[in-house]
């Protein structure tokens, strides 16, 4: 059973505008908190749920082994073409990609400072590099580049300085351990706020490790390729680096002609291959934030396929 709670599920059922036979990919099926509200409406269609985390899609399959509408994949979102060939789908109807981490997939990965367990943060069990690797293996200003610009951390000079130090004492194990290295690195002032201090560092190091924002960009050009006419893509992000790289492709695929402004005429032939539905995010309301505090940060963004 899970305790995932999904994020404007409501918002996003809407907007992927699904008919009774429509094909949907759930590019990072997780939980499968937006995937059971899919099922409840293509009653005729077909479910196919990507996820590098076996676990998660191994739960699901358990609970829906009968129904044969559902198409389970273990594997990253950024090889949708890929899976799609192997299944030998050519379009699909509608595609959701929720770039957060479900709860259940936060348990016991060495993810959170809430509780000390050994540092990790894979999303697939599979893959070699590990949240322990980054943080006692890279050089101080490969830390300091990745906490800088992933956590978008003021402080990430003296934090990658910290971890260098405390290694050399000793291998740093566990999340708890990082966490109060991190802290003892930030002014009292930020380390005693309404934002533990360790956030958007091991937001950094998440990243790093399961390369989300290389997959992410790998992503959106197959999905926007792989939509038929009419289709949807809806994503859901959760801090501004996501955001930011949806909102960029978005808008390139929209905009069609590249030519510079000073052409007097288009040259490129380019055409807009989306509509975008989303001129600014949706973001939850006050009754979901009270419900579910982690819908705070979430944007959602949707485009249709010309």
């Amino acid at each position: 059973m899970t305790i995932h709670k999904p994020v404007l599920l409501k918002e996003t059922i809407e907007n992927l505008n699904l008919k009774p036979d429509a094909i949907v990919v759930d590019a990072t099926f997780g939980g499968a908190g937006h995937s059971r509200e899919i099922l409840k409406i293509i009653t005729k269609g077909k479910l196919i749920g990507i996820d590098a985390d076996n676990a998660a899609l191994e739960n699901f399959r358990k609970e829906n082994k009968d129904d044969e509408r559902i198409i389970l994949v273990n594997d990253n979102f950024c090889n949708l073409e890929r899976v799609l060939e192997i299944l030998e789908i050519e379009k699909v109807d509608a595609i959701l990609a929720d770039l957060g981490w479900s709860s259940d997939q936060l348990i016991g990965k060495g993810m959170s400072f809430k509780q000390s367990e050994e540092l990790d943060m894979r999303l697939d069990a599979q893959q070699e590099l590990t949240a322990r690797q980054v943080v006692n293996e890279y050089p101080q200003a490969e830390l300091q580049r990745i906490i800088k610009n992933y956590g978008e951390e003021r402080f990430a000079t003296s934090i990658a300085r910290k971890i260098v130090t405390a290694r050399k004492e000793q291998a740093i194990v566990t999340t708890e351990e990082l966490a109060t290295i991190i802290g003892s690195a930030v002014p009292g002032v930020y380390r005693h706020g309404p934002i533990n201090p360790a956030t958007r560092t091991f937001q950094a190091i998440r990243i790093e490790v399961n390369h989300e924002l290389a997959n992410l960009e790998k992503f959106l050009p197959q999905a926007v390729r792989r939509l038929n006419a009419g289709g949807r893509l809806a994503v859901i992000s959760f801090h501004s680096l996501e955001d930011r790289i949806v909102k960029n492709i978005f808008r390139e695929n929209a905009r069609g002609c590249i030519c510079p402004p000073t052409f007097p005429q288009c040259a490129c032939g380019g055409s807009p291959v989306v509509k975008v539905i989303t001129k600014k995010p949706i973001v939850a309301g006050e009754k979901e934030l009270g419900d579910n505090p982690r819908a705070r940060s979430a944007k959602l963004r949707v485009a249709e396929k010309i």
